[in-house]
């Protein structure tokens, strides 16, 4: 075995002979890290000695059986966004950030899956077998059927799966495991990646269901290399903020199911529990005539969600006016602002313009446009409102609101609930709500 030491771009995995501050690929900084890999000749399949295997041959499309019914954990928020439940052999990624009910939402959908199958392993390196026990017994989550194994050694791992044969797994956390066949600490580029390609070839040839438990970085995205995110079936990534109780559970991607499905839970003292109906509690907690408030219907997916944009505009004794947003990206509300200057008779340039998502949830929904222009417009103007009202559309450069695909589904679920669409063709008419 002949090592050669070579920098990777943590972002892109781009590949380097030396060190380099700005990736030449994506652009990034501060993004190569140390790796190891082999040179030398060798008569295995790969530089890391896995053993030649007789190739397979060839089969038709037509030949295959039709896939299996899904494992349904009982969650419906869980499965909606899994597309239905559990495919056979599937290899799933949560990720979030520390604290936000990662391990819980696991022990809930590990308690579920062992009421339903014989043999399920809990495999964990990042929390004590006792640990895990006190949790589940105060989530009421201890099953006859899950065994639980502190083990940080993929060796070890992929010996105890082939001699106890689970029928569902979960491995927490991907970024603690290690392989003594390559160098380097658990968490690194090299590690992350190998250590994920054999167990997801185990439970491939295994058949096995696995969730795979994983961590996120400064920025909130998932750690390790981009390839642990190609290499999974399906990325859920569970957001939220720590101080409310809602949590977004949210697919990045999905090769059995629609993308972007989103489930939401609350986080209460018995775990997560499944929130059915967003929109009610939304108009329960939203006074009446509330200045600088406005309602939008955001699709999640397939899914309609009601949710609540909060202005606050006020004079600015500075130079420069803040512009900060809480659940919504920055640069879309400084567009958003340069175009009401443009194009209203709204004054932003002295006014310090704050906007929040109510709930501690995300808005990512372009459509969102115009909820959140109407928010400052009310704000601004000390107004609120048409009581009822729900504001959706894609605001563009020219001022015009335009319509989306999806309007329609959003004008059933406003009907549905009562409320009323606020149609605006142009933000010219904006401030005379």
């Amino acid at each position: 075995m002949k090592l050669k030491t070579i920098y990777v771009c943590q972002n892109c995995s781009q590949e380097s002979s030396k060190w380099q501050g700005k990736c030449p690929s994506c652009g990034e900084w501060n993004t190569f890290v140390e790796d190891v890999v082999n040179v030398g000749k060798s008569d295995t399949l790969s530089s890391h000695g896995i053993p030649r295997t007789a190739a397979e041959k060839p089969r038709r499309l037509a030949d295959q059986a039709a896939p299996k019914a899904r494992l349904v954990t009982g969650l419906s928020e869980f499965d909606q966004v899994l597309g239905g439940g559990f495919v056979e052999g599937s290899l799933i990624l949560l990720s979030g950030e520390p604290g936000i009910g990662k391990s819980t939402l696991t022990l809930q959908v590990v308690s579920r899956m062992a009421a339903q199958k014989e043999r399920v392993l809990y495999i964990t390196g990042e929390e004590s077998v006792d640990q895990i026990a006190d949790r589940a017994r105060r989530l009421g989550a201890s099953e006859n059927n899950l065994q639980i194994l502190y083990e940080t050694s993929l060796e070890n791992i992929l010996t105890t799966i082939a001699n106890e044969k689970p029928e569902f797994l979960v491995i927490d956390s991907i970024q603690v495991m290690s392989s003594a066949e390559i160098p380097g600490v658990a968490g690194s580029i090299s590690q992350v990646r190998y250590v994920t390609e054999m167990i997801m070839n185990t439970i491939k040839t295994a058949k096995i269901p696995t969730l795979l438990i994983g961590h996120v970085n400064k920025d909130g995205n998932i750690a390790g290399p981009k390839v642990l995110e190609h290499l999974v079936d399906t990325v859920l990534l569970l957001e939220g903020e720590r101080d409310h109780e809602l949590r977004m559970l949210r697919a990045l991607k999905n090769r059995f199911g629609p993308v972007s499905e989103v489930g939401l839970f609350e986080m209460t003292g018995e775990g997560l529990t499944e929130v059915k109906n967003p929109g009610e509690r939304v108009l329960k907690n939203r006074p009446e005539a509330a200045i600088g408030s406005a309602l939008t219907m955001s699709m999640e997916g397939n899914r309609p969600l009601l949710m609540e944009v909060q202005a606050l505009v006020h004079h600015t004794d500075f130079g420069y006016p803040k512009r900060m947003a809480s659940g919504y990206d920055r640069n879309r509300l400084e567009l958003l602002i340069a175009v009401l200057q443009k194009h209203t008779t709204l004054n932003l340039a002295d006014q310090d313009v704050y906007i929040n998502i109510t709930g501690g949830l995300t808005l990512s929904d372009p459509t969102a446009d115009l909820a959140v222009c109407a928010a400052i417009a009310s704000s601004i103007q000390k107004r609120p409102l048409p009581i009822g009202s729900v504001f959706f559309g894609e605001i563009s450069l020219t001022g015009e609101v335009r319509p989306s695909y999806k309007d329609k589904e959003r004008g059933k679920a406003v009907e549905k609930m009562g409320l009323k669409i606020q149609k605006l063709s142009d933000l010219k008419s904006l401030p005379k709500l």
